[in-house]
């Protein structure tokens, strides 16, 4: 069975006792919130909070025996040297990190980050332990041109090159709903996760889907069959809006 996760991406946002604030509200709201209801069969359901750096060793500190896990926002691809703002999976190991985002597209807008460097961060990232998220997605642009499918799919191809797809997470993030307050219908998130599954030709490997994901659409989206749960943004800053999403409660699905 493929497992449920559910992320939070904070993004550059929470100092330390932003952060501490939030998961007390966070436990609390959990804990009160509805549960999933068995209407899908789930192997386990993962609560993962990606926080900036410099929240990482509280975040962790906190969370022991809470069931949530931690995951960074990138890694650089060498174990050590001079590179200057960087932070390698050494460091987030001796933490306690166990998942850390790769290729986000606001990585890739603004930081030049291309397929080739996701690629020497997802080995990295699995060279020591870490599970690697790696963010694929499309903007307007290609969409309205057509070339979803085949911007995507070249994304894959040279992005998981020496990649083992046992040990990976994907984030299907169509960039133009990303802090848009535009959401891709559920249904259309489904058809293009099915496709990317199908791409890589890894049945069991979790696919989440990214983009403007809120309480108000949470169920909806995670009653979609191919969908393994959701990276969140904005959403996530909030501790019961991210409970209340963290608690989804499935749709039938006709």
């Amino acid at each position: 069975m493929r497992p449920i996760l559910i992320a939070g991406n904070w993004k550059m946002h929470k100092t330390q006792a932003q952060a501490r604030e939030f998961l007390r509200e966070f436990g609390v709201a959990l804990q009160s919130s509805p549960s999933v209801p068995p209407t899908r069969t789930v192997s386990e359901r993962q609560v993962i909070l990606c926080v900036p750096f410099t929240d990482l060793a509280l975040v962790v500190e906190q969370t022991q025996r809470s069931g949530i896990a931690v995951g960074a926002q990138n890694l650089h691809w060498e174990d050590q040297g001079a590179f200057t703002g960087e932070i390698s999976g050494p460091m987030l190991v001796e933490l306690g990190v166990k998942y850390v985002i790769v290729g986000h597209s606001e990585r890739r807008q603004y930081f030049g980050e291309s397929d080739a460097t996701v690629n020497q961060r997802l080995m990295a990232a699995q060279r020591h332990g870490l599970i690697p998220i790696l963010c694929v997605g499309e903007s307007k642009q290609q969409r309205d041109q057509g070339l979803t499918e085949s911007w995507i799919f070249g994304q894959l191809d040279r992005g998981l090159v020496g990649i083992d797809l046992e040990r990976l997470v994907i984030a299907y993030e169509p960039i133009w709903a990303i802090g848009t307050g535009e959401t891709c219908a559920a249904q259309e998130a489904n058809r293009v996760i099915g496709l990317i599954r199908q791409h890589v030709g890894q049945a069991q490997l979790p696919i989440q889907y990214g983009g403007s994901v809120k309480a108000s659409n949470i169920d909806e989206i995670m009653a979609q069959p191919q969908i393994d749960g959701v990276l969140v943004g904005g959403a996530s800053l909030e501790p019961k809006e991210f409970a209340r999403i963290a608690n989804y409660q499935a749709l039938a699905t006709a």
